[in-house]
């Protein structure tokens, strides 16, 4: 271990400081950060973490309530412990619990949080907590040093692994937004050493890129030998032991030919084929996606692990990236002209060739030809739709791989009517101003896929509970959502539908002898974005869709549709917004709203507010009915 466990002593300067002029207005600021990074072992990695914050304001209580983020599927996290000491001096040991909370709503599949609050906060008081994050697996390694709140002093360690006997491994790092110092530092011992002081505190703001990738940061890459000065020469070596890699995997001639034989028939048109072979490899069991096990039951279950895609295929299971290749194998016995892919996903980093990074090109996808068209596919990601691919690995660049060096591509971006959210409504409002009725969600490509993913270990009652939140949290309204069908949570073709009892008990108000409601809906998710006037980061969506929704409301008997508001269209041709309000004894309510971006530099950010706000004038805006004779005169 690189470091000693338990608390570190408070000094009195510590306790006695009540403002910090490096952060003015600050509620609070981490007062100390070590990070002690433990690569040593090959294929495993140790992350020490320690944290003291120091609570300047009555504001600045929120920060015992304690997060702290962790991708499920790669690490987990275990010896946290936490204390409060107050501005006397006197400790509070944290004895609570400590719970695990989904942070699927940031459409990061996987993003999970560790949540616990410490005891007995005062203002002028420290809380501090350290932990330990275990990484399954160790491609490369990072210091980020930028967090919410200012950092004044900053420790960092990194012990790498420098290879097994059989090959050297080399070890490179590159910084960004290194605020002043001499960066990182080889030690005699070979831990690499940094302390900083006074790093500013990171801006988070509505729909920016990946956090990792704006904050200020220490990137380390390992690499097998000395890599080439020349980052084209350098991509050609790696692009060539990739493809040779590749090869061997799936060079399953016979056993391809043999399957493909059993899955699709020789008269069958050409696309009908890649979609029975695709169909065919998402039925195998994909271990990327179970339920992670300890060794002991690992080795309970003897499972032997897959050389080559003829054991994929026979065994049948395999891990995503090797059922990816299985359809590369597949493909190609079936006469495809197809290509393996390494391409960059950008669900925590953006990828740039020039800082020769391999282990940034960290997913697998098959480029296959098809009527002069390229088509992108990765059946190892579970329920992705044929022709689409999972968010972080559309509109990326990636190497195609051959026996001469390969060639860079980008992978296609999806438009926005390929991932929709489609809700109808017929619903009926009584003379008390409350609707009633039933909902259908229809929710397609990239939308269904991560409802089904956020979904896939739980059960039917949670699965219920994840469609009826999701339904509430779209109204700016008190409602009650009861879903009352089973949607298909097997398929990844099929639409997700899902259909529901809606109830929402105070959709009308009253303005004197008539009454107002909004013209539409289902708008929680725009009420609040882009609301500032200033932008310090780019804008950033992780991919286009669109939502269009369609509500006819029956009004009580008697009762008409005094006015409406105009049409309303705005077209910020990224971006398109459509309103229409109609009717004379009922009400039809029909709202599309697309994104149809991916990135938008900050220089554009007034002109997306200014369309955001004209949505949110437009959706505001008051349908006025005309109550009966009776209720009027009531």
């Amino acid at each position: 271990m690189l470091w000693a466990d338990g608390f570190q002593p408070v000094s009195p300067d510590e306790l006695k400081l009540t403002k910090e002029p490096m952060a003015q207005g600050a509620q609070a600021i981490i007062l100390f950060h070590q990070v002690n990074r433990d690569d040593s072992v090959r294929g495993v990695a140790h992350q020490y973490n320690y944290v003291r914050v120091k609570i300047l304001t009555e504001e600045g209580r929120k920060y015992a309530n304690v997060e702290i983020p962790f991708w499920k599927e790669a690490e987990t996290i275990d010896h946290l412990n936490g204390r409060t000491i107050r501005p006397d001096g006197s400790i509070v040991s944290f004895d609570g619990k400590v719970y695990d909370k989904s942070l699927a709503k940031a459409r990061r599949f996987g993003l999970m949080a560790k949540t616990f609050t410490l005891p007995d906060v005062e203002i002028g008081g420290i809380i501090e907590y350290f932990y330990t994050e275990n990484f399954h697996y160790v491609y490369d390694s990072h210091w980020i040093l930028s967090e919410e709140l200012f950092t004044k002093h900053a420790h960092y360690e990194l012990k790498p692994f420098r290879g097994n006997g059989f090959y050297n491994i080399g070890l490179r790092w590159t910084w960004k937004d290194l605020p002043s110092g001499p960066g990182p530092v080889e030690g005699p011992d070979h831990i690499i050493r940094m302390d900083v002081d006074n790093i500013p505190a990171f801006e988070k703001e509505d729909h920016e890129p990946p956090e990792n990738e704006l904050k200020a940061r220490v990137d380390f890459t390992y690499e097998v030998d000395e890599a080439a000065k020349d980052a084209d020469q350098f991509w050609q070596s790696v692009a060539k032991k990739l493809n040779g890699n590749v090869d061997r995997f799936v060079d399953k001639r016979k056993a391809m030919e043999q399957a493909v034989a059993q899955i699709v028939a020789p008269n069958d048109p050409a696309e009908v084929k890649l979609r029975k072979l695709y169909d065919r490899v998402q039925e195998i069991r994909n271990k990327s996606y179970e339920i992670s096990k300890t060794e002991q039951e690992e080795k309970r279950e003897k499972e032997k692990p897959d050389v080559n895609v003829e054991d994929v295929w026979k065994r049948g299971y395999g891990y995503g990236a090797q059922l990816t290749w299985l359809y590369l194998g597949l493909v190609r016995a079936a006469g495809f002209e197809a290509y393996g892919c390494m391409v960059s996903s950008r669900a925590e980093y953006f990828f740039n060739p020039k800082t020769m990074q391999p282990s940034k090109l960290d997913s697998n996808v098959v480029l296959v030809k098809l009527n002069g068209k390229d088509l992108y596919l990765d059946p190892g990601a579970e329920f992705t739709p044929f022709g689409m691919l999972t968010w972080s690995e559309t509109g990326v660049q990636g190497l195609c791989l051959d026996k001469n060096g390969g060639k860079w591509v980008h992978t296609t971006l999806p438009e926005s009517s390929e991932s929709r959210i489609q809700r109808s409504a017929k619903l009926k409002m009584s003379e008390t101003g409350e609707l009633e009725g039933k909902l259908t969600i229809t929710y397609t490509g990239l939308e269904a896929m991560y409802h089904r993913l956020d979904a896939r270990h739980s059960s039917e009652l949670e699965r219920k509970k994840l469609l009826e939140d999701a339904v509430v949290g779209q109204i700016p309204f008190a409602a009650e959502a009861q879903l009352t069908n089973k949607p298909d949570w097997s398929s990844s073709e099929a639409p997700l539908v899902a259909e529901f009892d809606l109830k929402v008990p105070g959709w009308a108000s009253s303005a004197g002898k008539r009454v107002m409601v909004p013209a539409a809906m289902f708008t929680a998710h725009e009420k609040g974005i882009f609301e500032h006037a200033n932008r310090v980061h780019p804008i950033y969506f992780d991919y286009p869709y669109e939502t269009a929704d369609d509500v006819t409301v029956e009004l009580p008997a008697g009762w008409q549709v005094a006015s409406v508001p105009s049409a309303k269209t705005e077209d910020g041709h990224v971006v398109s917004y459509n309103l229409k309000v109609d009717g004379e004894t009922s009400l039809h309510l029909s709202r599309t709203l697309r994104i149809d971006f991916l990135y938008l530099e900050q220089k554009y950010y007034p002109a997306l507010r200014n369309f955001f706000q004209a949505v949110r004038t437009a959706d505001e805006e008051q349908v006025v009915l005309q109550p009966g004779t009776a209720t009027a005169n009531n």
